[in-house]
């Protein structure tokens, strides 16, 4: 029961069209199998590459697709709807992407910003540490000037395709002067003195890799500082608006996906003679289900065609990702529920669905921070 889009070119149309195909048949069919033996499919990635969906929002004359937000987010809904770190995993590399795309001068676009769109790179972004989560401004991880490059040495916690990435989206220390200390950098994934810890063990999406960064002593070249020193933070508030919408695109993924398994479970499963989705308990349960995944597509895609419009989005992109993501914890729940006792086993999805959508509502902000972030807008 695939969702019903309204997109706003044919061109849009046929490149959804091709998403929902590999989605359905190179991602789908293998999800199941490598989160539960935790098996990172760096193939993936290099598929979605070659496809052209790892840079859909940038431009084409650096191998983007130059899409607009609206459709990219619709395509990254697919991909999510089918596996979820696979998902997860392009909204990070289109957040690690951002830093050189909107803030780097043109001969470093140039340089890298190719093979990064291309697939030939994979993305990390390395911002958060374990004593500053959502208080980014206090992190300590320190970049040091020695003639033509940087000395890094510090360690960040909770990093998607830590040790796998090919580059990191850096934020480190460059002077003692708070959130305007921060400065922004293209880290090399293959540094000598750069190294990553074992996975963490984590609840659900085993099977992207998630570990603490070590830096020691890594040079980084000057040319890879992205913008200028202490521009870090900027850079960084910048690139989690889009990342959020890019979290929230995935929550409304994962939650059609656990309306989709609900439906046809409930089609299906008879009980007194009749299919359980005609007993109106479980019909409303249903419906309410349905009208949570559109009315929180439609949050984050209002957010989008602001932000495409080039209007400011950092309130309705917090909504949107507080809103799709407790939708996902939600309708995800709901969807156990209505499976009864076989969706509490591993023989169905959404329990796997309802474990992946915890971490929603934690990465790339928790849900209370998102309503800080309301509030001081409101506020102003």
């Amino acid at each position: 029961m695939p969702a019903e889009r309204l997109l706003p070119t044919t061109e849009a149309e046929d490149l959804l069209a091709l998403v929902r195909e590999i989605a359905r048949e190179e991602l789908a069919p293998h999800a199941a199998e490598a989160e539960e033996h935790e098996r990172f499919p760096r193939d993936k990635f290099r598929l979605l590459g070659k496809t052209g969906l790892l840079g859909l929002p940038y431009p084409e004359r650096f191998g983007g697709g130059e899409q607009p937000y609206e459709v990219y987010l619709q395509a990254l809904e697919e991909i999510a709807s089918a596996w979820m770190s696979v998902g997860v995993g392009l909204s990070v590399h289109v957040m690690s992407s951002y830093g050189l795309a909107t803030f780097g001068t043109e001969a470093q676009q140039e340089k890298w910003l190719p093979d990064m769109l291309a697939g030939d790179l994979l993305g990390g972004y390395a911002l958060s540490e374990s004593h500053a989560g959502s208080d980014a401004g206090a992190l300590s991880t320190r970049a040091v000037k020695q003639d033509d490059h940087y000395v890094v040495n510090g360690t960040k916690a909770w990093i998607t395709h830590a040790g796998v990435a090919d580059f990191y989206t850096l934020m480190a220390r460059t002077a003692d002067t708070g959130g305007r200390g921060i400065s922004c950098f293209l880290a090399p994934g293959r540094a000598d003195g750069l190294s990553a810890a074992a996975p963490e063990r984590k609840m659900g999406l085993t099977g992207s890799v998630t570990a603490q960064l070590r830096f020691e002593d890594v040079r980084v070249d000057a040319d890879r500082l992205v913008g200028a020193e202490g521009d870090g933070l900027k850079i960084a508030l910048s690139a989690l608006d889009s990342g959020r919408l890019g979290i929230a695109a995935c929550g409304v993924g994962l939650a059609q996906a656990a309306l989709d398994e609900a439906v046809a479970y409930a089609k299906q499963r008879t009980q007194f003679g009749r299919a359980i989705i005609d007993f109106q308990g479980l019909e409303f349960l249903l419906a309410d289900m349905a009208a949570a995944v559109e009315s929180a597509r439609a949050t984050y895609l209002a957010a989008a065609r602001r932000r495409d419009r080039g209007l400011p989005f950092t309130r309705q992109a917090a909504i949107a990702k507080l809103v799709c993501t407790d939708t996902a914890m939600k309708v995800t729940t709901d969807a156990v529920q209505v499976l009864g006792g076989a969706g509490y086993t591993r023989d169905f999805p959404v329990e796997r669905y309802m474990r992946e959508a915890k971490v929603l509502q934690i990465f790339e902000g928790t849900n209370q921070i998102q309503r800080l972030v309301i509030g001081r807008d409101l506020r102003r």
